[in-house]
């Protein structure tokens, strides 16, 4: 028999505000690959539109089953995750763009792996820890599972080299590893040993990688090369002042002066349409977003749902921050799209999966179905 309450727990105003995003998404990449001239990438809102109602699809399936029957198929999901981002590295299978080996080409489809990943991540550790709460926090042997869970994929991500998405996934279980609480002494010998590895990953990055944080404090004295996306990006924003220049009437979007502005850079031309007041909304709007998970999680009387909803929500959060600030030169250009805005079908697909469980979540937060 249907129970009533699975209505009644619904988030409609989840619903609304990711039907809502993914929308302006739209209208914004249509704007970035239309103004001006005529555009060998005018398509693409056409596509996105496409990979929205699939992922518009799959987001309703996500919510149509018990959450908790994923437990069981957690493990396959996450190896058949890893499994595709190793055969991106296959020189036969990976598809290289711009440098970076991230995709793998799939008949008219083409899939960067390290998406849905971070989802196979967030659903492993989100097991692992429903399993292992204490009191008291957990210790050095409790944290070392969910080490390999993130620190595989992290690697694998690396390598292509992709340090945003391996970037995010590292924060990601990080957050979800200060939510279920770390025992005080092992959470202080851990961040010395953080610590103590800043100075080896700096230089064990790229040249090129180090240069782009090196932009972030000088970036006049590279303008035209590691620094030119972060100058041209401040130009967008600071030009668009407090309303805008209007939709389509963006000025380094029309010039193209603006790279990547239909991905990564998004945010820009909304800062330059828009101005300060579109943006401010639009903030607003992720921040609404960002509470109702919270919420979510914070009402849901399931260990396994809760740590859940806070990863799927967390993996939200940092996005949001790093592409702002890589949009605003205050961190690194490291290649991070706006949930729901940028163009990108995988990125899009596995965000509105993240969002569907989430509702999942808030339907059965008070059931034992």
């Amino acid at each position: 028999m249907f129970d009533r309450r699975l209505i009644q727990y619904f988030d409609w105003w989840l619903l609304a505000l990711t039907l809502i995003l993914g929308t302006i998404g739209i209208l914004l990449i249509y704007s970035a690959v239309n103004a001006g001239e005529q555009n060998p990438l005018a398509d693409l809102y056409i596509r996105q539109a496409i990979w929205f109602a699939s992922g518009l699809a799959l987001m309703v399936i996500s919510f149509l089953f018990s959450y908790k029957r994923l437990d069981r198929w957690i493990p396959l999901i996450y190896g058949g995750c890893l499994l595709l981002l190793a055969l991106v590295l296959v020189p036969e299978a990976g598809k290289t763009i711009g440098g970076s080996t991230r995709w793998l080409s799939m008949g008219p489809v083409t899939l960067q792996p390290s998406e849905p990943v971070k989802l196979a991540v967030i659903l492993f550790l989100a097991r692992y820890y429903a399993r292992r709460l204490k009191s008291d926090g957990l210790v050095f042997r409790d944290l070392v599972p969910p080490l390999f869970i993130a620190g595989i994929p992290f690697l694998l991500i690396t390598i292509q080299p992709d340090l945003g998405t391996a970037g995010i996934i590292a924060l990601v279980a990080t957050s979800m590893t200060i939510f279920v609480k770390i025992e005080r002494r092992t959470f202080y010998s851990l961040a010395v040993l953080v610590l103590i590895a800043l100075p080896v990953g700096w230089y064990m990055l790229e040249d090129y990688q180090r240069m782009r944080i090196m932009m972030l404090f000088f970036p006049n004295t590279d303008a035209l090369g590691a620094g030119y996306h972060i100058l041209q990006s401040k130009i967008a924003v600071g030009s668009g002042m407090l309303y805008g220049k209007g939709y389509l009437e963006g000025t380094q979007n029309i010039l193209s002066f603006l790279p990547e502005q239909h991905t990564d850079f998004i945010f820009s031309v909304i800062a330059e349409e828009f101005g300060f007041v579109g943006s401010i909304f639009m903030l607003i709007l992720y921040l609404l977003l960002i509470s109702f998970g919270l919420n979510i999680a914070y009402v849901c009387r399931d260990p396994f749902g809760t740590i859940l909803a806070v990863g799927i929500t967390s993996m939200i959060f940092w996005q949001c921050v790093i592409n702002v600030g890589m949009v605003m030169g205050v961190m690194p250009v490291v290649g991070m799209p706006m949930p729901l805005l940028s163009y990108g079908g995988s990125a899009l697909v596995t965000v509105l999966l993240g969002m569907g469980l989430l509702m999942n979540i808030s339907m059965r937060r008070f059931t034992g179905s």
